[in-house]
């Protein structure tokens, strides 16, 4: 494997991640956004009204998303191990 397949690899690799895990985390920054503006309006300061919607909300995320983040995965995981006689070089 040369250095420039590693680098086209580890890119494509972090691309990957990146697309998957980006509605996931724009779910949880917006849900905690919300819930800061509720709680700045309303002088509410309870620590477990920022947790538990964030997380609920991103539970339902994954759920929603669970078949497209598996096809995915399961896209690049077979091109990659399509591409698997020529990383051996």
């Amino acid at each position: 494997m040369t250095a420039q397949t590693a680098m086209q690899l580890g890119r494509d690799t972090l691309a990957t991640v990146a697309i998957v895990a980006s509605p996931l985390l724009l779910v949880g920054v917006t849900i905690g956004l919300l819930v800061t503006v509720f709680q700045t309006i309303t002088s509410i300061r309870e620590q477990t009204l920022t947790f538990v919607p964030k997380l609920g909300a991103v539970l339902l995320a994954v759920v929603l998303l669970m078949p497209w983040m598996l096809s995915t995965l399961c896209k690049f995981a077979a091109a990659l191990l399509g591409n698997l006689h020529r990383l051996a070089m």
